[in-house]
């Protein structure tokens, strides 16, 4: 059974920079997508950027397009998010997810069944 476990989050100033990681293990296949999705204190969870199983379709949230990037390596079994430019309203609980069957946008949150527990991204100076 696929389990995802993020890292990599932490509190960092205005402007800085971070990078996410999802590792998946428990499953044979490389046939998944991988979504990030953050939700803040008081708000939905809301997509920011997902990645079909061969990585050569990329999707992001318009509030997230030119700062952060997704990237996969199926050969370690990771999914990166590289965030740069990093603003307050970027604070939130981030998560990763799976996708299984075809490759599914981040607004389709339902299609994202796998959970990981999260990692807390704090913008603050």
């Amino acid at each position: 059974q696929l389990q995802l476990v993020e890292s990599g989050g932490g509190l960092v100033q205005p402007g800085g920079s971070l990078r996410l990681s999802c590792a998946a293990s428990g499953f044979t296949s490389e046939n998944y997508a991988i979504g990030w999705f953050r939700q803040a204190p008081g708000k939905g969870r809301e997509g920011v950027s997902c990645i079909s199983s061969s990585g050569g379709i990329t999707n992001y949230a318009d509030s997230v397009r030119g700062r952060f990037t997704i990237s996969r390596d199926n050969a370690k079994n990771t999914v990166t998010l590289q965030m740069n430019s990093l603003k307050p309203e970027d604070t939130a609980l981030y998560y990763c997810a799976a996708s299984f069957g075809p490759f599914r946008a981040c607004s389709i949150i339902s299609a994202y069944t796998r959970w990981g527990q999260g990692t807390q991204v704090t913008v603050s100076s």
